[in-house]
Parts: structure tokens; sequence; C-alpha cells
């Protein structure tokens, strides 16, 4: 971790210091939306505990929900410790664009990308497809069935009849001729 000073978001200079690498997560008060940031900022410190210098929770209006990394980025690895480090800024999650709100195991993913790309996440990386890595499931469930547990596909109601009323007499799957209301 190093320690940086950093112009605010207003653009102007005021000296403020913090660790690298930081996420902030800038969310909308008027939505309510402080809970549902600090449980992200709980997540992930708990996965990553000391790899992240900090995690910051900054109050914002507009229905604004973004999660951003600074990071440092050695220009040469032969001057360390004589050169103030390069920060990187990366926007890794922004409501307005990416769609509502992150997914727990994605916003871990895209941490993890920046700061330890060689990292295994156990658990969340294994429906993630890793380019050409020897992690990435060859057969069975996961990324080489489409990226989706196959397990969880298919649902075991029955319907009878035209009325659609339970019964047990036919299987109800996805794409199938007999729907029932969760399949609509």
């Amino acid at each position: 971790m190093s320690e940086i000073t950093s112009p605010q978001q207003s653009g102007d200079v005021s000296g403020t210091s913090f660790s690298l690498p930081r996420v902030t997560i800038r969310f909308c008060t008027q939505c309510k939306w402080l809970l549902r940031a600090a449980y992200y900022a709980q997540e992930l410190l708990s996965t990553f505990s000391t790899s992240l210098g900090e995690v910051a929770l900054q109050p914002a209006t507009g229905g604004v929900f973004t999660v951003e990394i600074l990071s440092s980025a050695q220009t040469d690895p032969s001057s360390e410790g004589t050169e103030t480090p390069t920060v990187q800024r990366k926007v890794l999650w922004d409501r307005k664009v990416d769609g509502g709100f992150p997914e727990t195991k994605e916003l871990k993913r895209r941490v993890r990308d920046v700061i330890q790309p060689d990292r295994n996440l156990g658990h969340v990386d294994r429906d993630y497809p890793r380019s050409a890595s020897k992690d990435t499931p060859v057969t069975g469930e996961g990324v080489a069935d489409g990226g989706k547990d196959t397990r969880k596909s298919k649902k075991d109601v029955t319907v009878s009849g035209s009325s659609g009323k339970a019964s047990a007499s036919a299987s109800c799957a996805p794409g199938g001729k007999e729907k029932c209301e969760d399949c609509e």
C-alpha cells in the first residue's frame, strides 16, 4: 500500500492523503442507499482485508451510485520509492451505465481484477469465465455449460388441464409447451 496526496472530486488540490488502493462508493442520500453502500464496503473489506488501503463512502445526490477504485501504478520498477506513484482511476460500477446495482460477487471480481488479478476468489469465481486460465472448468457445470448452473435451470412445478392448477401429471420446464406462472 502506498499513501498519496490527491485532488478532491471538485478538482482542487487540498493535500488530503489516503492509502491505495482506495475504493470509493458514491451513493445518493435522497434515494436512501447508505445501507446498500455500507454493505458493499463491508463485503469488500471482509474479502480483501489488508489488500485494500481504504474503502470510502461518499454521500451524493441525484440518483448516483458509483464504485470506483484508485490504484497506484509504478512507471519504472527500478525507481521504486524514489518517485511518486501514478494514480489510476477506474470506475468499477455505475448504476446508470451498468443498469442497477452490482451483485456482490461481481463487484468483488472487478476489484480483484484491478488489485490482485491472479487471486482466486473461490466460490465467487465458479461461474466466471477466465481467459485461458487453468481454473476454467472443462466439464460439468459452470462456464463449460454456458455459464449457468444447470442444477437450477429446471423447475419441478406440475400443471394439469387447461385450468393450470397444480397436480402430479406433468413437469413444467423452460421452453416446454406447458407453462406455469413462473415461466411466463
